[in-house]
């Protein structure tokens, strides 16, 4: 794939002005090598002339900056520090036992998708009882399970020919999408399929 799709969405309460620039892995710029040199990897964030690379410390630098205009983690302690939890047992165990799916056949790779479904269920759990998974309203946690489930997951699944992601084995999590699904912004910001 030459070019990356790499978007989160963001609430539409945030109003705040950006410009978006895609970037060509196969042949990365010389702006993507001069604001992450050390991964030389998408997303990056340019803000006053300083770079903040990686997707779930951008969100938690937009968090800190926009305070006045959004909240995306709980002011709460202890429910912030869960909120980053979660998004590193995303980041951490659930992505890389799905990237380990499409490297994988046979045996071995029923294993990987069995070990993904169990992974998939204890993040379902947290859902359970809220209509999303940040409370009340879309935050922090929300972006960051909808970038993997829903612009990447999704859309890799159907490329492998794996069915192990249905509404049958995960009914909460797609009632979720399907709220999600509704708002604009969402929709905007869907990774293309080809």
């Amino acid at each position: 794939m030459s070019h990356s799709h790499h978007r989160y969405f963001v609430p539409p309460i945030m109003g705040i002005p950006y410009e978006y620039i895609e970037e060509d892995l196969s042949n990365k710029s010389s702006l993507l090598l001069k604001y992450n040199p050390v991964h030389q990897k998408i997303p990056v964030l340019v803000h006053n002339g300083k770079s903040i690379p990686e997707s779930l410390v951008i969100l938690e630098y937009i968090d800190e900056t926009w305070r006045n205009s959004l909240v995306l983690l709980p002011q709460d302690p202890s429910e912030r520090s869960m909120a980053q939890f979660w998004a590193k047992f995303i980041d951490e165990k659930i992505l890389i036992t799905a990237r380990k799916v499409s490297f994988t056949t046979g045996k071995e790779q029923e294993q990987t998708i069995e070990e993904l479904s169990e992974h998939l269920k204890l993040l379902e759990n947290e859902l359970k009882g809220k209509p999303y998974f940040s409370g009340e309203a879309i935050g922090y946690l929300d972006i960051v399970v909808a970038n993997f489930l829903v612009f990447w997951f999704r859309n890799l699944q159907e490329a492998l020919g794996i069915n192990m992601f249905t509404e049958e084995k995960f009914s909460i999590i797609f009632e979720w999408i399907e709220k999600l699904v509704k708002i604009n912004v969402f929709e905007e910001c869907r990774i293309p399929k080809e």
